[in-house]
């Protein structure tokens, strides 16, 4: 049965990445050096000190809870989960796209509203017996409102990685173990370090990173943006960026 790692565990790999103090990351965080201390040591954070040690890092905080096995906030997760099937055409098509209409689509939607929550956020949970590193990747995905399929196919447009969604759907289910290359590529995907998501899943690199394709930096950051989106709002999107393609490609299957 594989464990969670804990709080503690995850913010020690994090700290040790980094190069930091606890102290020092206690003073950028606001919060007292013993506090820092007491979670480093195994102590359960409450929610508000988890989203200022993400921020003192720079890390996500919805990623933060992910790969500690701790509970998703409903603030963090997307208002509407049906939302998932627009953001796989919006991020595989607007990987499609030069890159001065990806980077103007990216403003775009950051300057759209996030929405009132529609439906329960779903899948939110690890399997029974923790599911491992790969789960918690799969689940750092899906609260980015991105399934099986929709990552099998932005992968396979940004990145080396090629495989199929039945294959993601494996490694959400702790039965097929991460390799280099996989961290390497859902790094990318996810607006990681490929380095610190390697430590913090446990599995090292057989060699150094080199940075990611401009096309999977965007996309990154294109669906962080997007995650927000409801589904009639992505639906929008998504015609936005079947719009901006050649009209000679043929359309993705729903």
């Amino acid at each position: 049965m594989t464990q969670d790692p804990g709080f503690g565990a995850v913010l020690a790999l994090l700290l040790d990445q980094r190069r930091l103090e606890a102290t020092e990351l206690a003073d950028r965080a606001g919060l007292g050096a013993d506090a820092v201390r007491a979670v480093l040591a195994g102590s359960a954070p409450a929610r508000e000190q988890v989203r200022r040690l993400a921020a003192a890092h720079g890390f996500h905080a919805l990623d933060l809870f992910v790969l500690a096995g701790l509970a998703v906030p409903d603030d963090l997760a997307p208002p509407d989960h049906t939302a998932h099937r627009w953001v796989r055409q919006i991020v595989v098509g607007a990987a499609r796209l030069p890159p001065t209409e990806r980077r103007s689509l990216l403003r775009r939607v950051r300057s759209l509203p996030r929405e009132e929550r529609r439906t329960p956020f779903a899948a939110t949970h690890l399997p029974p017996d923790g599911g491992g590193p790969g789960s918690r990747v799969m689940l750092m995905f899906r609260h980015r409102n991105l399934n099986s399929l929709g990552l099998a196919m932005s992968l396979g447009m940004v990145t080396p990685t090629y495989l199929s969604a039945s294959t993601y759907n494996v490694i959400g289910l702790g039965r097929k173990e991460l390799t280099p290359r996989l961290v390497t590529d859902f790094a990318a995907l996810l607006g990681l370090d490929a380095r610190e998501l390697a430590a913090l899943t446990g599995v090292p690199l057989t060699r150094a990173p080199g940075p990611p394709a401009p096309e999977a930096v965007d996309a990154a950051a294109l669906l962080w943006e997007a995650r927000r989106l409801s589904a009639g709002r992505a639906e929008q999107v998504a015609g936005m960026v079947r719009s901006l393609r050649a009209p000679a490609e043929t359309p993705e299957p729903r």
